[in-house]
């Protein structure tokens, strides 16, 4: 098979979340495979500088966008360690800024034609190239416009003919909406600017788009692919998601294991294994305390939280912190940044209770794998998480993770019981409501079997031996790709 990847960001070129490490990943295990792969993004003012060797191609793009004609240019790199190709679209004008998506809180006004200009680009280069692709994977509302003007526009095309599509939601809450006038920088007629295609509530979705011109659908999760189909974490597509169930799956985001891997991680004071966890991530644990200030306290549980600072991210545990901290013998150690009145509660917090709570509000890649590695307990206590990376990386540093069952945290966490101690399967606390009541509670239950040392290495050994890398993933997604590519090939055929 022949994949093209479509993407916003991908690492090493451009991240600001999970997006990136996915598209950055699953396209060389794929490879691994015995399939070509490659990668299409725009070049970003990040992704021409981000250390790569990247060469411009002899190829110049002219897009329509409304009634005028844009330029642009083609990039080629790889992806690192690997003979994928990442071809990368460039126009200074939309791509050559600060950030990817918006600066100080707000989208960038333009993001519509900037990511129209980014989908046609993508089929020209296709075309101009003669790239055989088999396949085109789309990933969230920045491609959603690519398989209606594939449909639309290049359905006659020479090599275009069996072209099949797999769209990938990885958070539904981003649509894309724009109001309605930017349906004629699309070029597409405004008879598709209907309820069962493009509109939505009156405005232009590049998700909605997305969605309904795929030929098939997943997401990162099984269980998100049943949310979604409801309310409210359908965010009003459920009914068109609920139309097209018989095409949409769920496949668990698989994790680079080369990047964090507790025996050879590069940022930990003591590597360690399954076999050698517990002195390793005593010394983790010890030297974390020691990088934040907090007393050198063995026997006490360190609970890490690294996050997004919004609501929906750590409303509950901002909730119960005040108790925890006052009441109990437990420390915590908080990094990331986001909505300023959390990361102010936060400060505020950690200044009280200076003993048993450090926040470093900042991103640092180094300091979270020191935080996965030296905590004891993780916690995730997420309104909805479509995947989640942390619990997965929790798992293999034998951090034991305390989530809220939902998305990709309820297919990954088995929650701790006698039935699940039993048959071995217990690798983590969970909960069902989401309320503080519920959080407090499990995280108590957690601290309760933690002085169980027998018990709570059980919990720690089966989470580090699970297997959620991208190798075992990406078995999931061939198979998916040829489902599809075979029910698109059989569709033209009987047309």
């Amino acid at each position: 098979m022949n994949i093209l990847l479509a993407t916003s960001e991908a690492v090493p070129f451009a991240k600001t979340g999970g997006l990136a490490d996915v598209c950055g990943t699953l396209p060389i295990e794929v490879a691994k495979r015995g399939h070509e792969t490659a990668v299409i993004m725009p070049a970003y003012r990040c992704a021409l500088s981000c250390g790569q060797p990247i060469e411009p191609l002899d190829l110049e793009l002219s897009i329509p966008i409304g009634n005028r004609q844009v330029k642009g240019r083609v990039f080629r790199g790889n992806l690192p360690e690997s003979d994928v190709p990442v071809y990368l679209i460039g126009q200074d004008h939309y791509y050559d800024r600060d950030a990817i998506y918006g600066e100080d809180g707000k989208d960038y006004i333009d993001n519509c034609e900037r990511f129209t200009f980014f989908s046609r680009a993508v089929l020209e280069t296709m075309r101009l190239l003669n790239l055989p692709v088999d396949l085109l994977h789309l990933n969230d509302w920045t491609t959603g416009l690519i398989p209606a003007i594939a449909k639309i526009e290049y359905k006659a095309v020479p090599g275009f003919e069996h072209l099949a599509t797999l769209f990938t939601i990885h958070n539904l809450a981003y649509q894309g909406k724009f109001w309605h006038w930017d349906m004629v920088l699309t070029g597409l007629d405004w008879k598709h600017f209907n309820w069962h295609e493009m509109e939505f509530y009156g405005q232009l979705n590049l998700m909605k788009t997305g969605l309904v011109f795929s030929d098939a659908l997943s997401t990162v999760s099984p269980r998100y692919a049943e949310e979604i189909q409801r309310s409210p974490l359908g965010c009003g597509l459920e009914g068109v998601l609920q139309h097209r169930a018989d095409v949409l799956s769920g496949i668990i985001n698989g994790c680079d294991f080369h990047r964090w891997n507790p025996a050879t991680d590069p940022h930990l004071t003591a590597n360690y294994t399954v076999e050698n966890f517990v002195p390793g991530k005593a010394a983790c644990k010890e030297s974390l305390q020691e990088e934040l200030g907090l007393p050198l306290e063995p026997c006490v549980p360190l609970v890490g939280v690294v996050s997004r600072l919004v609501r929906p991210k750590i409303g509950l545990l901002v909730d119960v912190l005040p108790e925890f901290l006052q009441d109990s013998d437990v420390q915590w150690v908080v990094l990331g940044t986001g909505d300023p009145e959390y990361q102010q509660r936060l400060r505020e917090f950690a200044n009280r209770a200076p003993h048993r709570m450090a926040v470093r509000l900042e991103f640092s890649e180094q300091l979270a794998h020191r935080i996965e590695a030296g905590a004891d307990v993780f916690a995730m206590p997420s309104e909805y998480e479509p995947c989640g990376l942390n619990q997965l990386y929790s798992l293999r540093y034998g951090t034991v993770p305390v989530v809220r069952a939902t998305g990709g945290l309820a297919d990954t966490v088995t929650d701790t019981n006698d039935e699940t101690l039993r048959a071995g399967t217990a690798n983590g606390f969970s909960f069902e409501e989401y309320n503080s009541l519920a959080l407090a509670k499990t995280l108590r239950r957690a601290f309760g079997l933690y002085d169980h040392e027998e018990t709570w290495a059980k919990i720690v050994r089966h989470g580090m031996q699970e297997d959620h890398s991208w190798a075992s993933k990406s078995a999931q997604y061939v198979d998916l790709y040829k489902k599809t590519i075979r029910r698109v090939h059989d569709s033209v055929c009987l047309s």
